[in-house]
């Protein structure tokens, strides 16, 4: 049966349920979340509305992916988002707040995989840095010790005397999210110590290895990338961190740097050599894909290899293709619309 065969047979109690809302049903879909997704589904957008016509063109918009699943979770109904944009995978808790509000058909596509690169404008002094690098430079408590370099040369000897000052997202942010996991905890875990404080004490573990600095040397430089992107080529000294997209966008103007001697390239990104190597994902509600006109056929496009695949023209847009069989999966499970399960998130986002 075709997806949208199914939207037809069993998609009355949805539709009911957005029609009885005190607003009127809505006639396009709205989607929300990640700003680092938000090129992507953008394009697909703008290719859906031309290959349907028929159809409102979708509203995109960009809140960060914290922000984005919340409005997302929060309800079934045409006051609602219909898809969340994610740089991370949904985690436990929000698919249970999902649930409460009634949310319990949520979709999860890995719509591709993306870097979150350490960047710096062309006319600095080149960086070569560790994980561990990172880690020291930029703890609130490294190690749990106090907090005293200054220069990258202060967390390393090999490296130049250069003040420490790295451009990244906010809290609210999921690259934030993976920014703690793939930067600040690999770095942390660098001490064998740390493991076993993960063991033993959880909380204590995040503190000592996801607190970030609050002296100036981590900036929270917000969730516009391209204003990123500018303040970079500005500032010689600053480092910068977000999406491979944008800087494959600007290499023009910035030059990546290489963590554990891995430079941020397509091909080491998309076999995950890179370590910030990460899979981005869209979350569809899949009561409102039985409801609202045109998200069966927004998902047929988007998944679809000439958007997604290694020829497609999100290719060109900066995404890297997933691997052959992994989008095969999500495609199928996107156009059956199958709810992720709480027990799915156990299997790894690289699954």
């Amino acid at each position: 049966m075709t997806l949208l065969a199914r939207s037809l047979g069993g998609g009355l109690a949805a539709l009911l349920l957005l029609a009885g809302c005190a607003d009127q049903a809505r006639e396009q879909i709205r989607i929300v979340g990640s700003s680092t997704v938000f090129p992507f589904t953008t394009a697909v957008a703008e290719n859906f509305n031309r290959e349907h016509p028929e159809f409102r063109a979708p509203i995109v918009e960009s809140l960060g992916t914290g922000g984005g699943i919340k409005l997302f979770c929060g309800g079934v109904g045409s006051r609602h988002p219909d898809v969340a944009n994610a740089s991370r995978r949904i985690t436990r808790l929000e698919l249970e707040d999902c649930a409460a509000n009634g949310v319990r058909e949520v979709v999860e596509v890995q719509i591709g995989i993306d870097g979150l690169v350490l960047v710096q404008g062309r006319r600095g002094v080149p960086l070569n840095l560790t994980l561990r690098d990172v880690y020291l430079a930029l703890a609130a408590e490294p190690w749990g010790g106090k907090q005293t370099a200054r220069t990258w040369q202060d967390v390393n000897p090999a490296l130049p005397p250069v003040r420490i000052e790295v451009l990244g997202p906010p809290p609210t942010s999921g690259t934030r999210d993976a920014f703690n996991e793939l930067y600040m905890q690999a770095g942390c875990l660098t001490n064998p110590a740390m493991a076993e404080l993960k063991k033993s004490d959880n909380a204590r573990f995040r503190q000592i290895c996801e607190g970030i600095r609050e002296d100036g040397a981590y900036v929270d430089a917000g969730e516009n990338d391209n204003l990123l992107v500018q303040q970079l080529t500005q500032n010689p000294i600053a480092v910068g961190a977000f999406g491979f997209s944008y800087f494959d966008a600007n290499a023009d103007r910035l030059r990546g740097v290489p963590i554990d001697g891995v430079a941020p390239t397509y091909a080491d990104i998309s076999e995950f050599r890179y370590p910030g190597a990460r899979p981005m994902f869209i979350y569809v509600k899949g009561e409102h894909a039985r409801a609202i006109r045109g998200i069966p056929e927004f998902l047929e496009e988007y998944t679809s290899e000439g958007a997604w695949g290694p020829r497609g023209y999100l290719i060109r847009r900066g995404l890297i293709a997933s691997p052959d069989d992994v989008r095969r999966r999500y495609r199928e499970r996107a156009l059956a619309l199958v709810p992720l399960m709480p027990r799915d998130l156990e299997e790894g986002a690289k699954a």
